[in-house]
């Protein structure tokens, strides 16, 4: 490694930021609110520093930092940034800032400020990490903000949501733990480059054994599937995004539960495609649940929160259904490795793209209540496009991105993913079309009550547009969820030669 350690500085510098608004005792709420904002805006920044030197035609590891760590336990200090990386990278960069102004008037704004940026960073590391030992103790670090965010600022149920978010997760990751105590003693390593090339040529599950394979792949699976949510897994998904507050909803939908998918890629396929592959149709079939019961369970809800989080279960699910499909495919005679590039491509596109649209839609959620005094219901609103026009277009964008128009950036991944998947497994595609029915029916019937129904409820107040600090937390978010529906390539040419790279090697030891 040599010059200025990037990768270190993306997670230190919103930690810094905490750290210091931990300091500030006696500063005024606005100016606790600029510090958490100039230090979270830094890292978008950084992020845009190494987006700069990243040279997409790598598909290995840039500008990593690597030092002995722990020496008895061969653990190193071990960063690394590729195109998935990059991907998630630059979204929690986007995020972060727009989920603080989101949250402008939150009260206790030093404290709400400090544990925000305490998550952005904890999810920067867990995105950049490639040694198991920090890349679990960023892991596990994300939860504690995570639950005194929703605890502290939720709503009436958010004590019971904030403890049923931190016992599934962590039960989740208990098993993971285990799992790579398992892997330690077999390989004396924990470092994911070292341990892919042993699950590469299959000497990673001959060290383990059959049967100690299995249970060890079943470990990791059970800790990444909870975080994603994989279904049934979901459960506690609901009551989380629903009684969290508006910013951290944003944060957990868009980048959180990214970083299960993250794990996917990033750990259980490389370390495990044979278990992966052996486990393929039992998986397809859970994701499909997740696309289509999460869009038609989103359909039933009346609360706009709960339906969001449903929708963020479809969403996500469309992601692990491509990954699924592969594996499946993985090593089959006349595997199209063009079907494949595309469904993991995909993926990755979709990850973005649905962390920019679904924190734009519960950010929405969040101006519909602070208009209506905690209100946030289906039949609370209506006419809000007579009242609050500009509100009403910036809504529609994010409503109709997630529905996957074209000329908008959730067209682009759904398609890849779908053009994928069908040509890996048409009959599992078909079947995912249900959800797409599903997820235009409960959008639509969003955006035709709350903007277009008759004037009534909630509406009957003085409904504003939006301004200020709402207009800024809402129109970067629009203004790329337009630019990469129109030029796309702006996100692909960070990813394609890595999943080109990908699925070249689908071939199973």
């Amino acid at each position: 490694m040599s010059g200025l350690p990037l990768l270190s500085a993306l997670v230190i510098a919103p930690w810094a930021g905490a750290a210091l608004l931990a300091l500030l005792r006696g500063a005024s709420p606005r100016t606790c609110r600029l510090v958490a904002l100039a230090f979270s805006l830094s890292t978008l920044v950084l992020a845009a520093l190494a987006l700069a030197a990243f040279d997409p035609a790598r598909t290995t590891p840039q500008l990593v930092e690597r030092h002995v760590w722990i020496t008895a336990l061969n653990v190193h200090y071990h960063l690394g940034l590729d195109g998935l990386s990059l991907v998630l990278v630059l979204l929690t960069g986007v995020i972060g800032p727009v989920a603080l102004m989101a949250s402008w008037r939150t009260a206790r704004s030093r404290l709400f400020g400090a544990l925000l940026l305490a998550l952005q960073g904890s999810a920067l590391g867990v995105f950049l990490a490639l040694d198991f030992f920090h890349w679990f103790l960023f892991w596990e670090l994300s939860l504690v903000p995570a639950f005194f965010l929703i605890k502290l600022w939720g709503g009436t149920g958010a004590t019971r949501a904030a403890y049923q978010f931190v016992v599934y997760t962590i039960s989740g990751s208990a098993f993971m733990l285990v799992a790579f105590a398992a892997i330690f003693a077999a390989t004396g390593s924990l470092d994911f480059q070292q341990l892919a090339q042993l699950g590469a040529d299959g000497s990673l599950a001959a060290k383990l054994g059959v049967d100690g394979a299995r249970l060890v792949f079943l470990g990791v699976l059970l800790g990444l599937a909870v975080k994603a949510p994989l279904w049934p897994l979901h459960t506690w998904l609901p009551s989380t995004y629903a009684e969290a507050p508006t910013g951290v909803s944003m944060f957990l939908t868009a980048v959180m539960s990214k970083m299960g998918v993250y794990g996917f890629l990033r750990i259980l396929w490389p370390l495990f495609p044979q278990q992966l592959h052996d486990s393929a149709p039992w998986l397809l079939l859970l994701a499909l649940g997740g696309v289509v019961l999460g869009a038609w369970a989103a359909l039933r809800q009346t609360d706009l929160k709960r339906m969001l989080a449903y929708s963020s279960l479809n969403h996500v699910s469309y992601c692990l259904l491509a990954l699924f499909a592969v594996a499946h495919a993985t090593g089959r005679p006349g595997l199209s490795s063009e079907a494949a590039t595309a469904a993991l491509a995909g993926t990755i596109l979709q990850m973005f793209n649905h962390g920019l649209s679904a924190a734009a839609l519960f950010c929405c959620i969040g101006v519909l209540e602070s208009r209506a005094g905690g209100k946030r219901g289906l039949h609370d609103f209506g006419g809000v496009r007579t009242a609050a026009p500009i509100f009403a277009g910036l809504c529609g964008v994010a409503l109709f991105s997630s529905l996957g128009l074209p000329g908008l950036n959730g067209f682009v991944g759904e398609f890849l993913i779908f053009r994928g998947v069908f040509g890996l497994n048409p009959g599992v595609a078909a079947v995912a079309c249900l959800g797409l029915l599903g997820t235009a029916m409960f959008l639509l019937t969003f955006w035709q009550r709350v903007f277009h129904g008759p004037r009534g409820g909630a509406a009957t107040v003085a409904f504003g547009d939006v301004r200020g600090i709402e207009l800024a937390s809402l129109a970067p978010l629009v203004v790329l969820m337009i630019a990469l529906g129109v030029a796309p390539q702006l996100l692909l040419r960070l990813i394609n030669p890595l999943v080109t790279s990908w699925a070249g090697h689908l071939v199973l030891p």
